[in-house]
């Protein structure tokens, strides 16, 4: 009996709860780093996002792949009834600036150690964090990174158009130095990803103004849920991993959980229906592992306040699971 044969014979006669997760990816070192901010949204929830994740198990479900997880901890972040919002346009902007540099440095000194950053949030702002955190490592080795932003929204609002002034509609914008300056100038330098190699996927929320921002950001490669529907999760996200890979050291994956359809992911920050169905979300992580050119991973947006006996966190797991090389058979 060959090795191929012994595997099926094994799987299709042993139980299912007692089988061995495998892996298509080499053994990893993740540091996982938990950054639970909610300064920039309205509704409170997601800074329990991270201690959702975490009792879901996301440490032993890894290492049951094969790789070895440490966790960092959280990053510290400013309680909002200690202070005071600021400008309503972009509001807790100083704190959420200050939390994304002390992520950032974390992320910088994650790489340096040789170790895969997995980020677990909080609100989308932290974003700016970790992108520049990964971006700074790769600019000191004379490269530059790419960037996957999957999301229900476009995230490229600014202070000037931005209908709440809520700052985890703006990341993607700083990211791509479109504002607000503080968000978009940690290290000292912007834009962090060249437009060229910025892909939006999923979004199905798009304010009127963040139209024009992604037309004035540059960015061409923008995946609605539409295209989605009709042209196929495989084909958009075989599209997208090739220019987010074109010239660069690989890609940043950011994984908003408001992308998924509520149905799957009930416990969001701001959910919106219609969005990927659970195999399309991990067809997705799955093409992404398969390349093997992700270089960080956060996960965000989860609130168990609102969420169905932590199914959020429990599929945020999942996923992350699939991006690190999990695999059916």
């Amino acid at each position: 009996m060959n090795d191929i044969t012994a595997q099926k014979t094994e799987v299709k006669g042993g139980s299912r709860n007692n089988s061995q997760p495998i892996s298509t990816v080499a053994p990893k070192k993740i540091r996982v780093i938990g950054v639970p901010l909610d300064l920039g949204q309205s509704r409170r929830g997601v800074d329990m996002g991270p201690s959702a994740v975490r009792v879901a198990g996301l440490e032993a479900r890894l290492e049951a792949l094969g790789h070895r997880v440490e966790d960092a901890g959280n990053v510290n972040v400013a309680i909002a009834e200690t202070k005071k919002e600021g400008d309503p346009r972009a509001k807790y902007l100083k704190e959420i600036t200050a939390t994304c540099v002390k992520e950032a440095e974390l992320v910088l000194k994650t790489l340096e150690q040789g170790m895969v950053p997995l980020v677990i949030g909080g609100d989308h702002s932290v974003a700016a964090g970790t992108v520049s955190g990964v971006a700074e490592f790769h600019r000191r080795q004379n490269a530059k990174i790419g960037l996957i932003w999957i999301d229900a929204h476009g995230d490229l609002n600014t202070p000037e158009t931005s209908p709440s002034g809520n700052v985890h509609g703006m990341p993607l914008a700083a990211i791509l130095r479109l504002g607000p300056p503080e968000l978009a100038n940690v290290f000292d330098w912007s834009p962090k990803i060249a437009p060229e190699n910025c892909v939006i996927i999923g979004v199905r929320d798009i304010d009127m103004t963040e139209r024009n921002n992604i037309r004035q950001a540059g960015i061409t490669e923008v995946y609605t849920m539409r295209d989605i529907d009709e042209r196929g999760m495989r084909t958009v996200m075989e599209e997208a991993l090739r220019t987010a890979g074109r010239g660069t050291a690989g890609y940043h994956i950011s994984l908003d959980m408001d992308w998924i359809d509520p149905e799957d992911a009930p416990g969001v920050g701001t959910p919106v229906r219609g969005g990927a169905t659970y195999r399309e979300a991990h067809l997705a992580m799955e093409i992404i592992a398969d390349h093997g050119r992700m270089l960080s991973f956060e996960v965000v947006e989860v609130n168990p306040v609102i969420d169905e006996h932590n199914r959020t966190a429990n599929l945020a797991v999942e996923l992350a699971m699939s991006a690190f090389g999990k695999k059916i058979l």
